[in-house]
């Protein structure tokens, strides 16, 4: 039902004649949580497109009855997943990614199919070698076990309120965890920790594509997920290309600052990037 609902998404935007922007989420959230977003970018002028993993369940109710969906998925066949889909676009769209998003809009990009991108808290890739203890607790959820590579794997409110929503009041922590947080497949988690010794690791991007597009980092400092160490990192990877590559920070936030009361200044940054470029 998912994928129908990206093709018809993708219908629309080609049949808008608007500039698309795909956004994609990262594990543990669902295309809806960029429904503010899209409607901020609708009055823009653009044509948003919500794009799922391969498998995604339509709601956060279906995907808590359902969890055994996610599993298995790896860092691979979503990009690719992604990159077909992307494919069917008529113009060259800018992309949007948080978290996992985040690594995954990079890999896209470096496959030259963005005019511009925003990595917002991006999981890292092979060659970002920060390790910060936050980002280390925040996945022992799915580390901890290593059976958890083919299952998908749960949080806990406890869980949640560490790795995504630790700069937000309690009220709001608990608000977050039951509109958004769903089972995450533990596989992007394992690549993502191996990626620095596994050369074939899919967790890799192509930093070097001259037609990468223009990239803008965006970090904040509270996020336990991915910490600053590991997006400036990232930023320095990325700031190797000959393209245009930048870094903001957004104080006072944790990871779930594409959904938490904040969320404005933050997408109100990705719109003034892209708005530059398409």
């Amino acid at each position: 039902m998912t994928f129908t609902h990206d093709l018809d998404q993708i219908a629309r935007a080609n049949a808008s004649g608007r500039p698309p922007v795909v956004f994609v989420h990262g594990l543990w959230l669902l295309p809806g949580s960029w429904d503010r977003w899209a409607a901020l970018f609708t009055d823009a002028g653009y044509a948003p497109v919500l794009l799922g993993w391969p498998d995604d369940p339509d709601s956060v109710e279906e995907a808590q009855a359902h969890p055994q969906v996610f599993a298995g998925k790896s860092v691979g066949q979503i990009a690719d997943h992604l990159s077909d889909l992307i494919g069917r676009l008529d113009r060259t769209p800018a992309l949007v990614g948080h978290s996992f998003g985040g690594l995954l809009v990079q890999i896209l990009a470096g496959r030259g199919l963005a005019e511009a991108t925003v990595a917002i808290s991006p999981a890292p890739f092979r060659g970002v070698l920060p390790l910060p203890f936050a980002a280390l607790r925040s996945s022992a959820p799915v580390l901890g076990n290593p059976a958890n590579l083919h299952r998908a794997v749960p949080l806990t409110y406890e869980q949640f309120r560490y790795a995504f929503a630790n700069a937000v009041t309690e009220a709001e922590a608990h608000e977050l965890y039951a509109a958004y947080c769903v089972p995450g497949a533990g596989k992007p988690i394992f690549q993502a920790a191996t990626a620095n010794i596994n050369p074939w690791t899919e967790a890799k991007v192509d930093t070097e594509n001259a037609h990468r597009g223009a990239l803008l980092v965006l970090t904040t400092d509270h996020d336990h997920t991915v910490p600053p160490a590991i997006a400036q990192a990232s930023y320095r990877k990325q700031a190797r290309n000959s393209g245009i590559t930048e870094i903001v920070s957004v104080p006072g936030r944790g990871h779930c600052l594409t959904i938490d009361a904040g969320w404005r200044e933050v997408a109100d940054t990705a719109l003034t990037f892209v708005r530059r470029f398409l």
